[in-house]
């Protein structure tokens, strides 16, 4: 009776949080009548970090602990991927198990990337509650099929508690991934962005890999594609130590490439990561004015100067641009990363053919995050290739939106504020319907 009570008096609490936010994610969802029975009487294992929180800034764990005793749900194991449960490692740096309250926590980003049976021993269901940032090179969706893989070997069900795209769930842009290519930090073929949520892509991975999970998506309510994470109304939690902000996943899929060339200062080092492009060598006006001319949709160029406090060129003073999104609809981020690669060559060739020559490990980290070789390629023998940079795997784009029309959460339609037709037409414009809107190719490079 005790344990009832609790109950009634939490859906109640529940049901004030629903009517309060804007936006319900899905673990604050999974205790609802509609889908609690999916946890009732059973033990879990929870993957997460410290995005795992409630609208509240509740953790997730502590939220669940709530029901400990009113659905007889305990959590027994915990995982965390890269960066740790905190969010406090590097990247790439390994992450060590430790113990917190008698649970252990698992690093899915040390000696293993895949839990074992050893790990997954009593767990009756895997809970995955992480916020990802929408671009395909960040580590979380990869660690997510590596969990459903092994979860489906070991007949273990797996519950997403979908979070919100942050970018939105209409960009779809950058290329496809390139089998040889394919690595921890690129294992899907998706595009570079997809437009799609955690739960979506759980879904996706599930049928067209034929994982064969018994697998489950607790939808969030009053989320629809339109939104940037800003237009939720959640808390932002940084992701990682160089997504510090809700609006960062917007710069992230422009800049972060660039970045494996080890050419320029992205503002990794400085206040502003992923949102400036610098370095000694580069006249700030200049560049800003170049960038500016293209007319790209939704994103503008400030010239800017600045002096990173390490990394690239730490304590130097560099110029460059600042890139501001102003329609986050319209943008499409790797085409804009391509664009500014194509300037940097054009503009400075001396240093970008020193880049280029760099050593084979960083080639290959390139060629890695961008999931193919085709851009480095390109940059090697194109003169002026930021236009045809852009148009790499357009086709298959199409194919994928085809697609990724069946697993997209039919809720998230619902509700949707911006122009649906524009972000359509962006994506399936035709190649002279492009050079009328940008320019043709000798005023461009």
């Amino acid at each position: 009776m005790n344990a009832l009570r609790t109950l009634i008096l939490l859906i109640f609490c529940l049901g004030a949080a629903e009517a309060s936010q804007k936006v319900l994610t899905g673990i604050e969802r999974i205790v609802s009548p509609e889908y609690q029975s999916l946890i009732r009487n059973k033990k879990v294992g929870l993957v997460t970090n410290q995005t795992g929180v409630t609208g509240t800034l509740q953790s997730n764990r502590e939220f669940l602990g709530q029901y400990r005793e009113a659905l007889n749900v305990e959590i027994i194991a915990l995982f965390a991927p890269e960066h740790g449960i905190t969010g406090a490692s590097h990247a790439a740096e390994s992450v060590k198990d430790t113990v917190d309250k008698n649970i252990p926590i698992y690093s899915l980003h040390g000696k293993h990337r895949r839990p074992n049976k050893e790990m997954l021993k009593n767990i009756d269901v895997l809970i995955f509650d992480i916020q990802d940032i929408g671009s395909r090179s960040y580590t979380y969706s990869s660690t997510l099929f590596y969990v459903m893989e092994e979860a489906a070997k070991h007949n273990i069900p797996v519950i997403v508690t979908d979070r919100p795209n942050p970018i939105n769930g209409r960009v779809v842009d950058g290329p496809m991934l390139d089998p040889k290519w394919r690595s921890f930090i690129g294992y899907i073929n998706v595009p570079y962005c997809h437009g799609m949520t955690i739960g979506e892509l759980a879904k996706f991975f599930n049928a067209e890999y034929k994982i064969g999970c018994e697998l489950k998506v607790v939808p969030m309510k009053g989320w629809n594609r339109d939104m940037t994470f800003h237009d939720t109304g959640l808390p932002w939690v940084p992701t990682s130590p160089n997504i510090p902000e809700d609006s960062t996943p917007l710069y992230y899929p422009m800049t972060g490439i660039i970045g494996e060339l080890r050419l320029v200062n992205i503002g990794i080092g400085y206040t502003l990561p992923f949102k400036v492009v610098g370095a000694p060598w580069i006249q700030a006006e200049t560049f800003a004015q170049k960038l500016n001319d293209q007319k790209l949709p939704g994103v503008l160029f400030q010239p800017f100067h600045y002096k990173p406090f390490y990394g690239k060129f730490a304590k130097e003073n560099c110029q460059g641009i600042m890139i501001v999104v102003n329609d986050p609809s319209k943008y499409l981020p790797v085409a804009t990363q391509y664009m500014i690669m194509g300037l940097l060559k054009s503009l400075y060739p001396k240093e970008f053919k020193l880049a280029l020559n760099q050593s084979r490990k960083n080639r290959d980290l390139f060629n890695k995050v961008n999931g193919t070789d085709r851009p480095f390629k390109m940059l090697e023998t194109n003169p002026y290739p930021a236009w045809s940079l852009r148009e790499i795997d357009q086709r298959e784009r199409q194919e994928f939106m085809r697609r990724r029309a069946r697993y997209l959460i039919g809720s998230y339609d619902q509700g949707a504020y911006r122009n649906r037709g524009k972000i359509k037409h962006r994506e399936t414009q035709s190649m002279a319907q492009r050079d009328t809107e940008y320019g043709t190719e000798e005023h461009r490079d």
